[in-house]
């Protein structure tokens, strides 16, 4: 499995993440109060944009998605 291949909840499938940009961390803090979200990855499976941690299928119940850039 590749590096960037990680198990999606919401896709039931391995899919590729990648780690979140700045905006994005900052729209997360924002949304959880959580002060460290350097460990999150996000789905870039078409649609998806799910948010799981390194070591968590599913930190966020309900799920999380990363909104759509502006």
């Amino acid at each position: 499995m590749p590096r960037n291949t990680k198990f999606c909840y919401t896709c039931d499938s391995d899919e590729p993440h990648r780690p979140l940009t700045g905006r994005e961390k900052t729209w997360l803090k924002e949304r959880t109060s959580l002060r460290h979200v350097g460990g999150f990855f996000m789905c870039t499976a078409p649609n998806c944009r799910n948010v799981r941690g390194g070591f968590n299928k599913r930190p966020f119940d309900p799920v999380i998605r990363i909104p759509l850039p502006d």
